[in-house]
């Protein structure tokens, strides 16, 4: 199975490669007249060196054009954007000493040359018709719309379980931060899951962006699987850091770049939030920032100056009106608001939608 990308530059040329782009249809061009061909994306003082002869043409790059101009058998050199043909006809000359896993003299040539400038080369094959993508040292097969479906759907249906799953342990964690009785087990239980959820829909957004035209449903489909859920991970953090000298988006770039069984486990996670390999059953009182980020249009000015007066949840919710209309920005109508919507969402919760 191919991995999805994850690098932003590499999803980025796959953009200008996906279904629907001239691109990418002038690439199936040569496939279906049974040609190959390299193409190389952007001029760069790095590919200058590496080219040799051809001529320069500098037009629009169109699909018509793409395909005609492949049936050369040299190179073409594209702008950055993929939007102009700046040189047709090239023969790329690459350092021979750079290792290439290719065997083929197009591939080895195309792997070579995206080594040695970190510039995407792109090879068809003229015998297979499968296209690779070279970016450094990493190269992406693109695969046919209807295999990236199948794979864009199995990963929705995924990400589908695991919405559900976040949804049912935010929930209960809900339910105990109204109690006060939260544990750092239940936080990291939290944050594991929404950080498995951030990856599962990054896999999809991959998906999507090879898809280009073909991946509006899916597009939507995710939008809505994520929309409401997209800072989860920033908020349970900020109500649960221990340690507050330690800075948000360092703790969350440590997050991210945990192993998937590294994440698993509860006390590599729960050192993230500085606590010790034996606080998992130790009880905590979050700040207030997710309980308060779930009241409509309350401002996040706000909710920083209300956890900067009152300290912890419990006695946000415990503040009278007129406490919380001492808080700068809140007035009587908001603290009206945000008591109310605290009280709504301290209601009781169905206690076998847990079991």
């Amino acid at each position: 199975m191919v991995e999805a990308p994850r690098d932003p530059a590499l999803r980025s040329v796959l953009a200008m490669l996906a279904p629907g782009t001239h691109l990418r249809e002038g690439i199936e061009r040569v496939i279906r007249a049974d040609r190959g061909t390299l193409i190389v994306i952007g001029w760069t003082p790095q590919i200058e060196p590496l080219v040799s002869g051809g001529f320069v043409i500098d037009i629009a790059a169109t699909s018509q054009r793409v395909a005609e101009l492949a049936k050369m058998d040299g190179a073409l050199v594209l702008d950055a954007d993929a939007k102009r043909i700046l040189r047709a006809n090239v023969h790329l000359v690459p350092d021979p000493s750079i290792p290439t896993s290719e065997t083929g003299t197009r591939h080895r040539s195309a792997e070579r040359t995206a080594r040695q400038t970190v510039q995407p080369v792109i090879a068809v094959s003229e015998s297979m018709g499968m296209v690779n993508v070279y970016f450094g040292g990493t190269k992406h097969v693109l695969e046919e719309v209807s295999a990236l479906l199948v794979r864009a759907n199995q990963a929705l249906s995924t990400l589908e379980r695991y919405r559900s799953r976040l949804d049912e342990v935010t929930a209960l964690l809900s339910a105990r931060e109204v109690e006060d009785a939260v544990t750092v087990r239940d936080a990291v239980l939290a944050l594991q899951r929404a950080e498995m959820l951030r990856r599962i829909a990054g896999e999809v957004e991959s998906h999507v962006i090879e898809l280009g035209s073909e991946g509006r449903l899916i597009q939507l489909q995710l939008d809505e699987l994520v929309g409401s859920v997209g800072n989860m991970r920033e908020l349970l953090v900020r109500d649960y850091l221990k340690d507050r000298r330690r800075k948000l988006k360092r703790v969350l770039e440590e997050l991210a770049s945990l192993e998937t069984d590294e994440l698993l486990n509860p006390e590599l996670v729960a050192a993230l939030l500085a606590y010790g390999d034996d606080d998992l059953e130790l009880q905590v009182t979050p700040r207030g920032y997710r309980m308060l980020s779930r009241i409509p249009r309350l401002p996040a000015t706000v909710i920083e100056r209300l956890v900067e007066r009152f300290h912890t949840l419990p006695r946000i919710m415990e503040a009278t009106i007129s406490d919380l209309d001492q808080v700068e920005g809140v007035g009587g109508h908001r603290a009206r608001m945000i008591q109310e919507g605290l009280r709504r969402l301290s209601e009781p919760i169905a206690p076998d939608r847990f079991n």
